[in-house]
């Protein structure tokens, strides 16, 4: 912990600050200080039950993915409010779980906003790797209905999930164009040069593109 509060920066703190991450804490010092501790499971439960959000980004690096419960994994999406605890949290250890599967379904359906998110995170990575069974009109089905209205993080994650259908899935692509068109969700996002549009519609057309030619 000492270690961590020296590599505080109120610059860095101050941009995390805007994305509402309370740390101070340059990512590439803590990945270099992972580096070092090494795969540590004991350690990552500990630096997880301090509650500081760099303590918590240190543990999801040096722990076991596999090594969680899912009663543990599920406790602890609830308590990942910071963005980037929750989406190194589902990224990096839910995605490795064994209990990954029954836990997309339990929290896609979830009333917490935020942890429907992680279901739909886990969702979207299925539409692009493992496709078979998923019911992917359904899925446009309550994209198309909930979205437009949905909570920040969770609009974003179901926003992804639309453009990775119509990415991936070339017979649904006109469909989920159409439902990004209407909904206009992230139309006027600021995008940097050079980098591709959140934009459902757009992303789609701009990744097709790239990988067909």
């Amino acid at each position: 912990m000492a270690e961590l509060a020296a590599l505080e920066d109120p610059k860095t703190r101050e941009v995390n600050e805007r994305h509402g991450d309370d740390h101070g804490v340059n990512l590439g010092r803590l990945r270099a200080l992972a580096k070092r501790l090494k795969t540590d499971h004991d350690l990552a439960r500990r630096l997880w039950e301090t509650g500081d959000t760099a303590a918590r980004l240190l543990a999801i690096l040096i722990s076991r993915p596999k090594a969680f419960e899912r009663d543990e994994l599920d406790a602890m999406v609830r308590q990942a409010r910071p963005p980037k605890v929750h989406d190194w949290l589902v990224n990096y250890v839910v995605k490795k779980s064994p209990h990954a599967e029954e836990l997309r379904l339990a929290w896609s359906a979830d009333p917490d906003p935020v942890v429907a998110s992680a279901g739909w995170a886990l969702t979207t990575e299925r539409v692009a790797k493992r496709p078979e069974g998923l019911d992917l009109a359904g899925l446009l089905d309550v994209i198309e209905a909930e979205m437009k209205d949905a909570p920040g993080r969770l609009q974003w994650a179901m926003n992804h999930c639309l453009a990775q259908i119509g990415i991936d899935h070339a017979g649904h692509r006109a469909r989920a164009i159409a439902i990004g068109e209407r909904l206009e969700v992230l139309k006027d996002y600021p995008t940097s040069p050079g980098c591709t549009s959140p934009f459902a519609p757009v992303w789609i057309d701009e990744i097709v593109r790239r990988r067909h030619g």
